[in-house]
């Protein structure tokens, strides 16, 4: 009898080792299960912050993209403008240079300087003197001259003033080169 209760007793122990190794195979099956879970979520998640990182990105470039826009229109707009008057100042300019009457004269330079002052006060520069170093980014050489006394590379005659507001060249100057 005490046989029977040992053999028992290891089927019982046998039943209860199994059932629990059974029992532990499904709760790692069920861990397995949700960390797959988990990590496809990870995923998920890194995906659509990714996404949105990037639509925030471009909206930024956007919004850059327009603002610079708007500014070169404007540039623009403002350098065309410009540009219709600047035939009227160089046009007074040779006047003054050839008048002889005085109160011609003294018309044509306050009517000139006026012009100056507005142009001044809208942020346009003239550039281009005589003794300047040339610079073709914003001169435009039409002639060439020997000149010992400016040296090489000079301004020798302005022909036509340059005009720039801020970084944009409205006009290149005109110039005559000592070579």
């Amino acid at each position: 009898m005490e046989e029977k209760n040992v053999t028992a007793e290891a089927v019982s122990e046998e039943t209860v080792s199994a059932e629990a190794v059974s029992e532990e195979a499904a709760e790692k099956a069920e861990l397995e299960k949700t960390q797959a879970e988990l990590e496809k979520t990870k995923k998920d998640l890194a995906a659509a912050n990714d996404k949105y990182l990037r639509m925030i990105a471009e909206y930024d470039n956007y919004r850059k993209r327009s603002q610079k826009e708007k500014e070169s229109t404007y540039t623009e707009a403002y350098g065309d403008a410009l540009t219709a008057i600047l035939p009227v100042i160089d046009n007074l300019e040779r006047a003054l240079a050839y008048s002889e009457g005085e109160t011609l004269t003294e018309g044509v330079r306050m009517t000139l300087k006026q012009f100056e002052d507005i142009m001044e006060r809208l942020g346009v520069k003239a550039f281009g003197e005589r003794g300047e170093e040339f610079n073709p980014e914003f001169h435009n050489a039409v002639m060439q001259t020997e000149d010992e006394e400016l040296g090489e590379n000079k301004i020798a005659e302005v022909l036509q003033k340059g005009y720039s507001k801020g970084d944009k060249v409205i006009r290149y100057a005109m110039v005559k080169v000592t070579v």
